[in-house]
């Protein structure tokens, strides 16, 4: 199932695949080119290690790239948590066909897989909380949707997708306008369509972030103590995002304080891929 909510996803996976085959297959697979062109085959894929399952829809594009006229049976769907020595899908076609896709669909089963994984994890340590779990930008160039996807397949929700489709001011923002206010009005001048979200570093440009009337505010890097004190000056007047160190071990305490969301970078920067294997039957 493709994600309606991330725009521009079929697009990307097409592109995706593109690129994954021009660079693994040049000009033609001199390997599978020993295979007889005839000779069919069938193939298993499992999984090695227990995690989240994400990627079909780059799985099925590549296959289709490679050879239209091989078939794919599915055993799992994106989101689904899996197990050692599961199945995950089965291969029927041309044994070159086959070979020359393998290594592109599993390098993307595989990322977006772990990607989705290491989300589940750290979306169960705040399941006890209403915070919600946010992505960033810190993606592998070229599969940002891709990573995002598997962001949402994990449980989590995604940040602003660019440079596009929301205003994130930072520090350097704020140094280049002058302040958090003209910063934030200067936004508003140039689209009232978008969000406004601020970057503050101390209470002090909290309130003034409040006072401006952001839309959402990001502290940075706060400590725990100092991040319950924004969220009781705050007084739920504007939603509150945690960022900048949080990690697998900290998350559940920054939740704890009532922030509305944590964003968290490793999520798409420090992915461990899932362990997959196909074999010929």
């Amino acid at each position: 199932m493709i994600d309606d909510q991330l725009p521009h996803l079929k697009s990307a996976i097409e592109a995706n695949v593109k690129a994954a085959l021009f660079e693994d297959v040049g000009n033609g697979d001199v390997s599978a080119a020993l295979i007889d062109a005839d000779q069919l085959a069938h193939a298993r894929v499992i999984c090695r290690e227990p995690g989240v399952w994400c990627g079909r829809p780059w799985v099925d594009a590549t296959l289709r790239a490679v050879d239209p006229q091989a078939r794919i049976t599915w055993h799992v769907t994106d989101g689904q948590s899996i197990t050692p020595d599961m199945l995950c899908f089965e291969l029927d076609g041309r044994a070159r066909s086959l070979l020359t896709a393998e290594r592109s669909m599993l390098n993307f089963a595989q990322l977006l897989s772990g990607t989705a994984t290491l989300t589940r994890g750290y979306v169960a340590r705040i399941a006890h909380t209403h915070t919600r779990l946010l992505d960033t930008r810190k993606t592998v160039p070229g599969l940002r949707l891709a990573q995002k996807y598997a962001v949402r397949c994990g449980g989590g929700l995604n940040h602003r997708l660019g440079l596009y489709d929301a205003f994130l001011l930072k520090e350097n923002h704020v140094a280049a306008a002058g302040s958090i206010t003209a910063a934030v009005r200067k936004a508003r001048a140039h689209s009232n369509m978008l969000k406004v979200e601020i970057e503050v570093e101390n209470l002090v440009q909290l309130n003034e972030a409040i006072a401006v009337g952001a839309d959402i505010i990001m502290l940075d890097n706060f400590d725990l103590e100092t991040t319950r004190t924004a969220v009781r000056l705050t007084a739920g007047r504007i939603p509150l995002e945690t960022s900048g160190g949080v990690t697998d071990a900290t998350i559940a305490a920054y939740a704890e304080t009532g922030v509305d969301f944590i964003s968290v970078g490793n999520l798409t920067k420090m992915v461990q891929p899932l362990d997959l294997s196909m074999r010929f039957q």
